[in-house]
């Protein structure tokens, strides 16, 4: 279910949306009536997803573009700006998968840190004044419970996610004298194609294993983390900036050993 009106009249840009839980937001924000750009690298994906919102009636337009590269993203978000008369929500879907543990190298950390970091930064310096003139807007930062945890080998990947976390809570308290709310979720185990690829793509044999981590006992689906992303971006959350939300299926809340054999829940269907 939608509420078609309740993005009418906004500008929505979703970076890393031409695939994963980025192409969903952009797909739920077209949903419910905002015009959406669509920014990513991958060319050939990021168009044909605009191609279809476009086909399917919706406001959406494809910009290629490295997060990472500053003065690129501040001529992009003019160029929607000016398009589309403002901006009002931004979504940091961006991300370099890159897992590097005693094997990083300085090109692993600097593009780690380029994308994951500087270009969640990046993108919020080049919305605030378009934000701000019209009154306000609302910036969500996708993490990860990887900020939270430690994982074998993903020094570089858990480290940014964590950046992410803190410099969420730092940009809400800078941006709310202009009424732009600043937000983080931190998704769990989603099927994402990064997710699909590590399960060779293979669900219905992961799917029950890597359940176990969670408490609801399953992955989640990318329209399921863009949902909640579209409630922190709405009138809805009006007075919720610097939060943390966890759409991990409970995976925060569980202690190492999981749902396995010897827990009291396993079995009980």
């Amino acid at each position: 279910m939608h509420n078609l009106n309740r993005f009418t009249d906004k500008v929505a840009i979703v970076t890393g949306s031409a695939s994963g839980i980025g192409a969903a937001v952009a797909l739920e924000f077209a949903l419910e009536g905002a015009a959406v750009a669509i920014f990513d690298i991958n060319e050939a994906a990021g168009q044909a997803h605009a191609d279809a919102l476009t086909a399917a009636g919706h406001r959406a337009s494809f910009y290629k573009v490295d997060v990472s590269d500053a003065a690129l993203v501040q001529r992009t978000v003019d160029t929607v700006a000016e398009k589309y008369r403002g901006v009002h929500c931004l979504v940091n879907s961006a991300v370099s998968f890159t897992a590097k543990g005693l094997d990083v190298t300085t090109p692993d950390w600097d593009r780690s840190l380029g994308v994951n970091v500087r270009g969640g930064s990046n993108m919020v310096q080049a919305c605030y004044p378009h934000m701000k003139a019209a009154g306000g807007g609302a910036i969500v930062n996708i993490a990860s419970i990887s900020g939270h945890i430690a994982q074998p080998n993903r020094w570089t990947y858990n480290a940014t996610k964590g950046a992410i976390i803190t410099l969420t809570k730092c940009q809400a308290l800078d941006l709310a004298p202009a009424n732009i709310r600043v937000n983080v979720v931190n998704p769990g185990w989603i099927w994402t194609p990064e997710v699909d690829k590590a399960a060779e793509f293979d669900r219905e044999k992961w799917g029950p294993i890597w359940g176990r981590y969670h408490m609801l006992r399953r992955l989640g689906q990318p329209s399921e983390v863009a949902r909640a992303i579209l409630f922190l971006c709405s009138d809805d959350a009006s007075f919720i900036t610097a939060a943390e939300l966890a759409v991990d299926g409970g995976y925060l809340g569980m202690g190492s050993e999981g749902l396995g054999e010897t827990s009291s829940f396993a079995g009980t269907e």
